[in-house]
């Protein structure tokens, strides 16, 4: 049965409001377009994009999340999260590695929508030569406001407002949750492990989330913590004396060893005296989830594992 198009317009003049941006309703023979503000711009889309390459790996882990079909991601030298390992297969297409596109593979498929940004953010010009180039990076020190405007743009675009809100409201549930026990559990502090050496993250930084969503107390703050932590040292640790440990190994995540695995780093006599050790709080994390990808399940995961170490 055809929709009269006074129905059809309104519908897409709602998708257009979810998705925060302006768009328009092209002729019957044009596709319907919506315009998405992003980290790099603003974009004109098509709606509903049948061949869609995903570069940046949080927006594919919401884009999955969502049950968005996707035709191409980085393969090469890539080292994706368990969940979402499906995609390094042979049905979809390598667009190259997380920080350059292979140009030709992807001039060739020409695909209808790019979503890049992320690690491949200075690819953006080139890209927008083969198809429209969409940044929907997540921005740390406005976690949760950023992943929802991310998650309800990405369905706006694909028609899964529904799902979007489902999948939100369940993720806020579950933040909620935590934040209720956190207020009693003591300090923490946030480790990433990389080649052997440590480095800490504080609120408002790339792994604040546990502070600043889940309300851990901090056991030390800096005054600037760059995008791989600030290094700090089995002693200051110690001096911290955090109740909690929230361990990432930078190593696994990337599929590289270049040192010691946390777990042999942290081993040693002074993290032993720590709070968080004697009390068996150091919770070592899913590192490639969180470091390599870090959208919707990345971050749901992260809080099933706490909760269940909150609940031992």
């Amino acid at each position: 049965m055809k929709l009269p198009r006074s129905f059809v317009s309104s519908l897409v003049f709602v998708g257009l409001l979810i998705g925060g941006g302006f768009g328009s309703v092209a002729t019957a023979k044009q596709p319907a377009t919506l315009s998405i503000d992003h980290a790099q711009g603003t974009t004109v889309v098509p709606l509903n994009p049948k061949k869609v390459i995903i570069l940046n790996p949080s927006t594919l882990d919401i884009a999955d999340a969502l049950d968005i079909h996707v035709a191409g991601v980085p393969k090469t030298n890539s080292h994706l999260p368990e969940f979402l390992k499906k995609y390094q297969g042979a049905a979809w297409l390598n667009a190259g590695t997380l920080f350059e596109p292979d140009y030709e593979a992807l001039s060739h498929a020409s695909p209808d929508i790019i979503f890049a940004g992320g690690r491949a953010r200075d690819a953006r010009d080139k890209l927008s030569e083969i198809a429209p180039v969409v940044s929907l990076e997540i921005d740390p020190a406005h976690f949760i406001a950023s992943l929802s405007q991310r998650t309800h743009q990405l369905a706006s675009i694909f028609g899964k407002q529904a799902q979007a809100e489902t999948l939100l409201a369940a993720f806020t549930a579950k933040a909620e949750a935590i934040k209720a026990k956190s207020a009693s559990a003591g300090s923490a502090m946030v480790i990433m492990v990389n080649g052997g050496k440590m480095s800490a993250y504080t609120p408002g930084s790339r792994f604040g989330f546990i502070y600043d969503v889940l309300g851990f107390s901090p056991a030390i703050n800096f005054q600037k913590t760059g995008t791989h932590g600030s290094i700090v040292s089995s002693e200051f640790i110690l001096q911290a004396n955090p109740d909690w440990l929230f361990v990432l190994d930078r190593d696994s995540a990337t599929g590289s060893r270049t040192g010691a695995a946390a777990q042999q780093v942290l081993d040693n006599p002074l993290i032993r005296k720590t709070s968080a050790w004697q009390k068996g709080h150091v919770v070592y994390l899913d590192s490639a989830s969180l470091y390599i990808a870090g959208g919707l399940q990345s971050y749901s995961r992260l809080m099933d594992s706490i909760n269940n170490a909150l609940s031992l």
